[in-house]
Parts: structure tokens; sequence; C-alpha cells
């Protein structure tokens, strides 16, 4: 997959502007807060994924306007395809000429992985880093999932609502098992799906952790839940922990407080790993993930990698462009010093929301 051009019309700081991709590599740099990061989020968003830097869809909008429209030219498997974004409350979507009211339908049909800052964390931070990560790409992957996960959460604020209103009204628990069969049904599809995305991961995580970390170290992930990934196991958990949640005033069991346990010889990455192997983790996790992408969908995606070169040693920064040296790449930075030997390629500078080649 390709991405060829772009146009950007009232999103965050850029009133509006075009521009044309270099099929490889694609520097884009500047001073902080000038919008090089808003660049990467303006292509991120034609994944049908919610902003990766966990912004509602109405901050996407630049200040005194009444909607954001993105429009991407791109390559897929040789065809020209045209895509545009608006976005305003919420976001919709033109895929060739197909109208969808929501953009989530874009899901599995453009795929990107980013790289963040942020993800440096997926490892060392609490479990929502986790579960966002582990969300995000399947969302990628399977449209049906955001459906779900959608109607699990309605059902587990409604459940919610019921245990923070019952000392009020004791008769409200009754309607309580309405709630806990549609968060059990919801909740064991998204554990499944889950345990079954990490399985996939775990035939490459290894191999690319060993790179990482020059074959002295290894890792293993596995998935943490309370709760069970069949229906019957689920409603059990949620039953059995009913009298705790009516003390807490929150539902304690599922995939919202779900986790993965990331082991680095044996031991707990999270508790007792360094720095550098946190890192190394939370870098393998995002490889891995492009090689799943690759795998089930037959596509390499196109990555994006935000100001987090900087924060990597040398080591770490080559693994990383030898992974994705074949691959379309969007890289920001705030000094282009560091890639003054690229061969091939464009870079942008950005001052101001704007951006200009060269």
């Amino acid at each position: 997959m390709i991405f060829k051009s772009l146009s950007i019309e009232n999103f965050r700081n850029i009133k509006k502007q075009e521009f044309s991709f270099d099929k490889g590599m694609n520097i884009i740099y500047g001073q902080n807060a000038q919008g090089k990061t808003n660049i990467l989020e303006a292509l991120w968003c034609f994944t049908g994924a919610k902003s990766f830097r966990g912004a509602k869809d109405n901050e996407l909008v630049r200040f005194n306007s009444q909607q954001a429209v993105l429009n991407l030219s791109f390559l897929d498997q040789q065809r020209e395809q045209e895509c545009t974004v608006k976005i305003s409350k919420n976001r919709s979507a033109v895929l060739n000429g197909v109208e969808y009211p929501h953009a989530s339908a874009l899901a599995g049909k453009i795929n990107c992985i980013v790289f963040s800052p942020n993800d440096l964390n997926i490892v060392k931070d609490g479990p929502v880093n986790r579960r966002r990560f582990l969300d995000t790409a399947i969302c990628q992957l399977y449209p049906s999932y955001i459906g779900i996960s959608k109607r699990y959460i309605k059902a587990l604020e409604q459940r919610n609502s019921i245990l923070k209103n019952l000392k009020f009204n004791p008769n409200m628990e009754e309607f309580m098992v309405d709630f806990e069969n549609e968060l059990a049904e919801t909740g064991s599809s998204i554990i499944k799906y889950r345990k079954a995305y990490l399985e996939k991961i775990n035939n490459y995580l290894p191999e690319i952790y060993k790179g990482l970390s020059n074959g002295k170290e290894e890792i293993s992930v596995s998935y943490e839940t309370l709760a069970g990934e069949n229906k019957e196991d689920f409603l059990y958990a949620l039953k059995a922990s009913r009298k705790e949640d009516m003390i807490s005033l929150s539902t304690s069991v599922g995939p919202h407080r779900d986790d993965i346990d990331i082991k680095i010889n044996g031991i707990k990455a999270r508790s007792f790993g360094s720095q550098g192997q946190k890192r190394s983790a939370a870098l393998g996790l995002k490889l891995a993930e492009s090689a799943v992408i690759c795998e089930i969908t037959g596509k390499t995606p196109v990555a994006l990698l935000d100001d987090v070169m900087s924060e990597l040693d040398i080591s770490r920064q080559n693994y990383i462009l030898n992974h994705i040296k074949d691959w379309q790449v969007f890289i920001t930075c705030c000094d282009v010093a560091n890639f003054e030997n690229l061969r091939s390629g464009k870079v942008f500078h950005v001052e101001n929301g704007c951006l200009i080649e060269g």
C-alpha cells in the first residue's frame, strides 16, 4: 500500500494544505507544536481507528471551523483509489465513491502502524495502554470487533449505573440480569478476539525481540482475565463479583479490566524490567503487529513514526529501519540533521501548520 497524496482542510492547526509523497521515506521536521504529528494523525484517520493521541473527533477540527476534510489518494494492489474523511462531531467517509456514515467502516481497508512516544510506555504504564494496543490493532483487521466493543461498553455503563443507584432503589437489581447477559455475550467475544490476536503476535514477537536484544533475552506474552472466554463462565464471574461490585460501585471483571502479562526471561517486565528492556518489548509488540497485518491482509502497512527515533539508541533505530526498509514510511523529527544522509525520499518542513517540501 502506498499513499500518493493528501489534502487537508481545517484539521487541527492546518487550514489548507496539499502535498504528494515519496513511495519510500518521507521526513517531516520542525519545532514542537508546529503540526508535525497532526499530519500523521490525519493519515491515521483513514484506518477508521480513533486518534492515536486519544483526541475526540471534535478536537480534530480547526478552531472556529465547522468541519475538517481529509482526502487521500493511494495505491492498493496497483489500483489507484481515493478516500475522503469528513470530521465534525463524528466522522464519515467516502471510499471510491461509496459513502459510509461512520468512518469506522474503513477498518481493514487502509492499514497503518504507528509508533509514538506513548507506545514506548506500553510495558511500563498501566494496563489501559496494553488494552488499547490490542483493541486498536484488532479493529484494523476485524471491523466487526468495533461493534462488539461498543455493545460491551454500553452494557457496562448500564450495569455500573445500576450499581450506583441500588442504594436508592434496591429493586433495580432485577434489571441487572439483562445487562449481565449482554456483557457476557460481548465480553467473552472480545476476550476470544484478544487471545487469538496474541497467539498471532507470539508467532513473530520472540524472534523480533531476540533481534532487538542482540539474542541475549527471551520474551513471552499472555492474556490475563478474571472472566471467561465463553458466555457461561463470564456470567458466573459477574454473579460471583456482584456483592463486591455493589460496594465498589463498578464492574470488577471483564475485558475492561484485563491485561497482557509480558515477561522477559521469565520475569515480569513491568515490575522488574530495565528501561531498555521495556522499550525493546514495546517496539517488539509494534513490529509484531505489522507482521500480523502482513500475514492476514497480504499487504504491507504504511509506517508512521512520530518523534520516537531520537528517544532510541542507535541499535534500536537501525533495527526498526531495517525492518521497514521496503515500506512507505513517514517520520517526524525536530532536527532534519538526523537524516542528512538520506539517499532517497522527500523532506518536508512544518511551521505553524504549513508544510513546505525541501
